[in-house]
Order: C-alpha cells, then sequence, then structure tokens
C-alpha cells in the first residue's frame, strides 16, 4: 500500500464537496477519478498528494514510509531565473544530485577535485543514461532549448515542463491533474506508452478517454459526494455504470410511489403534531429534496434550431500564412468549406492550428490569396482565451443574458436561466459570480455563451480542456445533430474520431494534408511509413555524404542520442524474441507464463517507446 485515505470531508465554503471517503493506492495501481466539473477532484487530489490536510473527525491519511509523491499541479511553479535544465534537474534524488554536481563542475573544468568527485557520483549512481533520458524527455514534450530561461516560456510550455520534472524525478507515485492538457497528439501518444508501463504508479484526474481505456486498470467516480469504483477499463466503467443507473432509475420510481403517499398524508394537515408525524413529515421533506436531485441530474439534451446556411459557406482561394522571416505555417492553401461538413485540425504545437482558424475567421489577414465567407455564415467561434475580465466580475446568468435572452430550438425557445440548468448550473449556481467558478465550469461555461449565438459555422479550438465527461458527452451529442459545418481544433483523439468525417493534417512544413480517415488511422498510417523509413536507413557506419543542412537539423546531443537509442532498441528486439522463446516453452508453470507475460509487455512497451523516439529524430536528420 503507497497511499490510502479514511474518512475524508471537504467544504468549501457552505458548499459540501464530498464526506467520509476512503480509497488505496497500491502499487502498480493505474487509478481515474471521473467526476463533474466543481465537485472536488483538485481538491480530493490535494489531500492526496498531501498539500492539503485531510478534514473530518475521523480523517486519516497514510502514506508508506519512503514512498515519493509525484503530484503534477493545474499552476506550477519554478524557481525564478531557472534554465528549462535546471528546472528539470529541480527534485530532491540521488541521480539529480548526481546530475547537479556534475553539471556545476563542467562549469569550472580547472577544479580537477571536484570534477573528479562530480564523476564518481555520476559512476556511483549510473547517471549517465539517466542525463540522456532527461533530454529524450524534454524534447519529447516539446521543449528543445534547454538553456531557455524559464519565465520566457507559455502557460503551456510550463506545464509541459513541470510535466517532464515530474517524469525525471520518477516518483513512487504519480498523482496527475489533467495531464494531456497543453500536449500536442504526438507528445499525448507518448506519454499514453510512457504510463502504461507496469512499474508505473499512477492517480489521475483526465478527461482523455482513449487514456481512460488504455492506461487506467480502475476507474473512480465521485458523485453526490461519494466514491463509486469500477475495476476495468472506461469500457467496463461504461456499462457498470449504466447497470447503477439502471438500478438507481428503479429505486426513483420506488420513491415516487412513496412520495404521492407521503404527499396525500401532508396535504391532510393533521391537527395534532405527535413526535411520530413531525418525524414522518422530515422524512417527507428529505424524500422530495432527493427525488429534485435525482430529477436534475437527469440525461441532458441539446436540439438547437441553428440559423440559415446558404450554399456559399467558407472558401479559401491559394491563402498562405507565416510570422517574420519565418517559413510560412501553411502555403497555397484552397478549399470550399460546405454546409454539413465536419473537418478536425491537427498538428504539433506551434505547427499553425490557431492562426489558420485566425485566417478562416478574418481575425488574422492571409499574407497571399484571400478567404470569401458567404452572406449568410455566423461564426461561432470557441477560442482558448475563454471568458474576458468583465465577464469575470459577471453573475453567471448576466453573462448569459449578454449573449441573448433565449435560444431558438426546433420546438419552441429556451430561455438563458433554462439552458443554464441544461448546461447543469443550479438555478442558485447561476447567481454566483463568475470568478468563483471552478476552472471546468468556467470552461462550460464560456462554451454555453458560444452556442447561445446560434451559429452555423462553429469553430471549436481545444474545447474539451478541463471539461468534465459528462459535458463532453452533452457536448458530442448535440454536435452530432448539428446542422451547420463543424471545424475542430482538439488533442482529444476520442472526440476527434467520433465528431469529424476528415483531418487537415499541418505536418510543419508548410503544407495542409488532406486525410479522409480518423486521427488513430493516421496515426497508424504514418508510424507504418516511418518504420519503412528506418528499414530503407542505411546504416550509421555508411561513409558520410555532404547535404544541404535542414532547418530542423538535429544538434550534437540529439545525433548522439540517435545514436544510442538504435543500440537500444536492437538489444531490445533480441531480449523480446529471447522472452517470446521463453514463453513459448511446454513446461512452463502458471506463474512463469504470468511472470515472462509481464516482462514480455514491459519490454515491448520499452523498445516501442525508443523505437518512436528514434523515428522522430530519424525524420529530421
Amino acid at each position: 500500500m503507497f497511499l490510502e485515505l479514511k474518512n475524508v470531508s471537504k467544504a468549501f465554503g457552505d458548499k459540501l464537496l464530498f464526506k467520509d471517503l476512503s480509497l488505496q493506492i497500491n502499487e502498480g495501481d493505474k487509478i481515474a477519478l471521473v467526476a463533474r466539473n466543481g465537485t472536488g477532484k483538485t481538491s480530493l487530489l490535494r489531500v492526496l498528494a498531501g498539500e492539503e490536510l485531510p478534514e473530518g473527525l475521523h480523517a486519516e491519511r497514510h502514506a508508506a514510509k519512503a514512498a515519493r509523491i509525484g503530484y503534477l499541479h493545474q499552476d506550477p511553479i519554478f524557481q525564478p531565473g531557472q534554465t528549462v535544465l535546471e528546472a528539470a534537474f529541480d527534485t530532491d534524488t540521488a541521480l539529480t544530485r548526481a546530475v547537479r554536481s556534475y553539471e556545476a563542475a563542467m562549469l569550472d573544468p580547472e577544479n580537477m577535485d571536484l570534477l573528479t568527485k562530480a564523476m564518481g557520483d555520476m559512476d556511483a549512481n549510473d547517471a549517465w543514461d539517466f542525463e540522456a533520458k532527461v533530454k529524450e524527455i524534454i524534447g519529447q514534450l516539446g521543449i528543445q532549448d534547454t538553456q531557455q530561461r524559464v519565465d520566457s516560456l507559455s502557460g503551456g510550455q510550463q506545464k509541459r515542463l513541470a510535466l517532464a520534472r515530474l517524469l525525471i524525478s520518477e516518483p513512487d507515485v504519480l498523482i496527475l491533474d489533467e495531464p494531456t492538457n497543453h500536449l500536442d497528439l504526438d507528445m499525448i501518444n507518448w506519454l499514453e506508452n510512457f504510463l502504461q508501463r507496469p512499474s508505473v504508479t499512477l492517480f489521475m484526474v483526465t478527461h482523455d478517454r482513449y487514456f481512460l481505456e488504455r492506461v487506467c486498470t480502475t476507474i473512480i467516480e465521485l458523485e453526490d459526494g461519494k466514491l463509486h469504483t469500477y475495476p476495468g477499463n472506461y469500457t467496463v466503467f461504461l456499462e457498470r455504470r449504466e447497470e447503477r443507473h439502471f438500478h438507481q432509475a428503479i429505486d426513483q420510481e420506488k420513491r415516487k410511489k412513496l412520495f404521492k403517499t407521503e404527499l396525500e398524508w401532508a396535504r391532510r394537515s393533521p391537527a395534532a403534531r405527535t413526535t411520530k408525524s413531525k418525524s414522518r413529515l422530515d422524512s417527507f421533506y428529505e424524500l422530495k429534496g432527493s427525488l429534485r436531485k435525482l430529477n436534475h441530474d437527469e440525461e441532458v439534451e441539446l436540439v438547437f434550431e441553428g440559423s440559415r446556411l446558404g450554399s456559399k459557406v467558407v472558401e479559401c482561394h491559394n491563402i498562405s500564412k507565416g510570422f517574420g522571416d519565418n517559413p510560412p505555417l501553411f502555403k497555397g492553401f484552397n478549399y470550399k468549406f460546405a454546409k454539413g461538413e465536419r473537418v478536425g485540425l491537427v498538428g504539433r504545437n506551434g505547427a499553425g492550428k490557431s492562426t489558420f482558424l485566425n485566417c478562416i475567421t478574418g481575425q488574422l489577414k492571409p499574407d497571399t490569396g484571400k478567404v470569401v465567407v458567404g452572406d449568410t455564415v455566423e461564426f461561432g467561434f470557441y477560442t482558448q482565451g475563454g471568458l474576458s475580465d468583465k465577464q469575470l466580475t459577471r453573475r453567471v446568468i448576466d453573462v448569459v443574458r449578454d449573449v441573448a435572452e433565449y435560444i431558438p430550438l426546433k420546438k419552441g425557445k429556451l430561455t438563458a436561466s433554462g439552458m443554464l440548468e441544461k448546461f447543469l448550473f443550479s438555478r442558485e449556481h447561476q447567481q454566483v459570480y463568475t470568478s468563483q467558478l471552478s476552472g471546468g465550469e468556467k470552461r462550460r461555461l464560456y462554451l454555453l455563451t458560444v452556442l447561445m449565438k446560434n451559429p452555423n459555422v462553429l469553430i471549436l479550438d481545444e474545447p474539451t480542456n478541463d471539461l468534465d465527461i459528462l459535458t463532453l458527452t452533452v457536448l458530442e451529442d448535440f454536435l452530432q445533430t448539428y446542422p451547420g459545418c463543424l471545424i475542430i481544433v482538439s488533442h482529444d483523439r476520442y472526440f476527434l474520431d467520433k465528431l469529424t468525417d476528415h483531418l487537415f493534417i499541418l505536418p510543419g512544413d508548410g503544407s495542409v494534408v488532406d486525410w479522409n480517415g480518423t486521427y488513430e488511422e493516421y496515426r497508424g498510417h504514418v508510424i507504418e511509413q516511418q518504420r519503412s523509413v528506418r528499414a530503407a536507413q542505411p546504416s550509421t557506419k555508411a561513409a558520410p555524404t555532404v547535404k544541404e543542412a535542414k532547418p530542423n537539423a538535429l544538434s550534437q546531443d540529439e545525433r548522439k542520442e540517435m545514436n544510442r537509442l538504435e543500440k537500444q532498441v536492437t538489444k531490445l528486439e533480441g531480449e523480446v524474441e529471447r522472452l517470446e522463446q521463453a514463453f513459448a516453452k511446454t513446461d512452463n508453470t502458471p506463474d512463469d507464463y504470468e511472470r515472462l507475460g509481464k516482462e514480455l509487455a514491459a519490454v515491448k512497451e520499452e523498445k516501442d517507446m525508443k523505437e518512436e523516439r528514434w523515428l522522430e529524430l530519424a525524420d529530421r536528420a
């Protein structure tokens, strides 16, 4: 047992988030916490990580002796003036201390005693490969300049650096709060492979359904202040959750019948209130409150009447856009968007996805070509910026009413207050000031302000960040019947695969590739192509040829890393073959099969991760 909570409660002001919760994290567990925004997910993580004290009369938190807990904050903190490499090594372990000492000694090469001691510490802690591993993790998470000051990084880059620092420190338990936010799809695939390792013990909050499906072995749902545990992945979770709700519905019908009987009794207003009758009246009001809560949690449906959209939607005629002396992000793009079209936009961070959307909506002018927008087009643009400073000073209901008093539906119309209820904001919650909402609730409210404009061309730039799974499901159900044109940028692979018919890929060389299929199909296609390239790659021992340097040419450290990875992959391939031969023996006991299976899975995962990093470097070489 690594971590355990017993009888833990948490309140935010007068609002009770959860009460008397108990849970346990054992070695090798991969647990995900699923809950609505504003129900206390982050608070529970902070208690687990030891950053907040457990509340409650008999509340306890136990951690195994010497167990190291690593926690990924939503808003990471770094020391002022640090470089990326200094921040990455800013953890107190024997390995990081050895590397820090060695890096410091290298700055003073004349002090041979210091350098000799530092090299001895590196040898003693087997830290030479560790330093290379650190640079690999940082590179995989999209930060190439390790001497860049942390202060100059964007918020997204700082979140990625915090994740890198956490993975580098190799804690016994990883506690991650939305780890895929600010990661592009390549980074998410790499992180997914990393966390699948049998040696990783994990407790995380995520809305990434593929993570829940492929990484997690247990899903815990926080609902109505209680924990419900579902052993298995996301598919099993959905099935068992549906079963639980089915039994709840049966129970609700029984409660309704009881409520009807009790209501008739209450209306008779007995003149003499005995202790027994008062107790029965108290039970009646408690039953009434529970029914109201159950009714409030029923399935949410959004069926809008979209504004009319003509035959001309958005036409891009030979558009290009770049900044400064850098190569264009995209060039010579020609396309006519159609009514009812559903397209996803995919590319690495910095590839130009947001710039592309801003050109389409007229917020940026392309360097060449032009964008023609149809007369009937009404844009709804969900950006990464979110609510404005002014909106954060207003009540929830007023923010929505500022956009529209009502939204037209296929049958009738829905008021701003009714629309908020559909988006899981109760009448009481609508009177709260927006600044008091959780991060996910603010994103949900911002999404509502975009939809309240009743657009017929809907553009969503990373809409899934900080949204809970229930809200995502509601949004997906709406978008599947949305009659207008839909353009989505998202790192959520499940969201993309469910809602888009084709993808525009921005590979980073100025081109735009139109892929007729899902992202998962595209990813498989790219990996297969890269493997073919690797198979045809000449030996590194061949005589060097003179060629023109590429803008993304590898650094000397990256070339060394590439050579080292090639040797490691070859060694791991041999280990896979050895284990497969051992697994095929007929005299293995059940324990042998279990042990060999775990070893084989771990080696294959390590080989795939190193192979993917090699392919990435080879693509730039």
